[in-house]
């Protein structure tokens, strides 16, 4: 009987590898072709690898060949390809933090911009989410509009910096006196919106609890100081000791990197703020650390980039299933989500930046580059979907309206540029 037990232990063990490994063929092949196709449309890669992932799930996939979608995808458990994308996610988590160049909020010029235009991005969408989150979106399990308000209304306040960053590069405009603005307005935008989300999500955990929300509250700062002050010396000590540089990452510094990374996501989780913000403190910790960051972008990030964010986006595509959008009134009210999210802050880009003296085209350009929401969008969603405080209905909504406002981003871009007298470069088709 032992035998045949272990047998079929290891039979089961085979067939979940089975599965696993041909679910991440198809993720990362799919992925490649879909950033592919993003170029030629002249768009970021990482948008097509975001539509790609949500064309995997039951939206397209599953609606197409919904036999063969379940052979693949419902065959196993979804354990390993959940743990994969939430690695995947802290690693990333660990870059984005590194990636905050925390000089451009001490730039003196122009800083009376950046604080318009980071104020009024993050108060009016902000509120314009809350309202929709509270008293319009579908009814979460959880059923508590005040926490699914909060939530909606992180996702509508965030940018996403990574993704906003790449697109400027594209464009060049990191040394320009508008991207210096646009650039620095995410930065505290996402600082900002990552700080509500673990303040939201202790909330949502606590239960309401007043004296529950408090100790949880102390014990984040408490992980962040011992963060600031206790971690980041002694790490920065054994950094410079390594030197580590673009061609250069040693093993010992890698796995002990690790080893921290996986250590502070797993006292993040404890803490009941997830395992995600972790990794991006121990990327904060070290943004300052030049070439260490480079030393992980060339070694580490571009597997992270071409394995795990795939299957990151395509677990966001599992879940979202735009048939669950099945009436009328479902769409009025995604187009609602999009229109609102957008159009604040967009509007709240632009009052900022005519408030502080810019002109209507920069204006313009600002408020079209704070909507950039991508990656990040889909981590606050994934977090409030996760807790239950979202349903799977207003899910699919912000995914659709993530997608919306990072699409239009390059295109209005080319169309708008030329009027500061900056020239869009040409259309890359590869």
């Amino acid at each position: 009987m032992t035998n045949i037990a272990t047998a079929t232990s290891v039979h089961q063990a085979e067939t979940l590898l089975f599965f696993t490994l041909l679910q991440l063929a198809i993720i990362i092949v799919a992925a490649r072709v879909g950033g592919a196709v993003a170029r030629r449309f002249a768009q970021a890669a990482v948008v097509g690898e975001i539509i790609t992932g949500i064309l995997l799930g039951p939206s397209l996939f599953g609606w197409l060949a919904p036999d063969v979608f379940e052979l693949v995808f419902r065959s196993a458990p979804p354990a390993p390809m959940q743990i994969l994308s939430q690695i995947g996610l802290l690693l990333l988590m660990f870059q984005i933090g590194m990636e905050f160049d925390f000089a451009h909020l001490g730039e003196r010029r122009h800083r009376r911009s950046v604080a318009w235009v980071a104020s009024a991005s993050l108060v009016l969408p902000f509120v314009l989410g809350f309202f929709f989150g509270w008293l319009l979106a579908p009814p979460a399990p959880a059923n508590d509009p005040l926490i699914g308000g909060l939530f909606v209304a992180t996702a509508f306040a965030i940018t996403a910096l990574p993704i906003l960053g790449r697109i400027m590069i594209e464009f060049q405009l990191t040394r320009s006196p508008i991207g210096v603005i646009a650039i620095s307005a995410a930065a505290i935008n996402d600082v900002v919106g990552w700080l509500l989300l673990a303040l939201v999500s202790t909330l949502a955990i606590s239960q309401l609890d007043p004296l529950a929300f408090a100790l949880k509250i102390a014990l984040v700062g408490l992980f962040f100081a011992v963060s600031w002050w206790g971690v980041r010396p002694v790490v920065r000590r054994i950094v410079a000791r390594a030197n580590p540089g673009r061609e250069r990452l040693p093993v010992n510094l890698l796995g002990g990197l690790l080893a921290l990374i996986f250590v502070a996501g797993m006292i993040t989780f404890k803490l009941g703020i997830f395992a995600i913000f972790g990794g991006f403190m121990m990327g904060v910790i070290l943004h300052d650390e030049h070439g260490l960051r480079e030393a992980w972008e060339t070694r580490v990030g571009h597997f992270v980039g071409v394995f795990f964010l795939p299957v990151f986006f395509t677990y966001t595509g599992l879940r979202t299933d735009i048939g669950s959008l099945d009436s009328l009134g479902s769409w009025g009210i995604c187009a609602l989500a999009v229109l609102l999210a957008t159009v604040g802050k967009f509007v709240g880009a632009y009052f900022g930046a005519r408030r502080s003296g810019l002109s209507r085209p920069e204006a313009s350009i600002l408020g079209i580059m704070m909507n950039t929401r991508a990656l990040m969008e889909l981590i606050v969603i994934n977090v409030g979907y996760d807790l239950g405080v979202i349903s799977g209905e207003t899910f699919t909504m912000l995914v659709i309206m993530a997608i919306f406002s990072t699409v239009i981003t390059t295109p209005c871009l080319r169309r708008w540029l030329p009027r500061i007298g900056h020239t869009a470069p040409p259309v890359v088709r590869e």
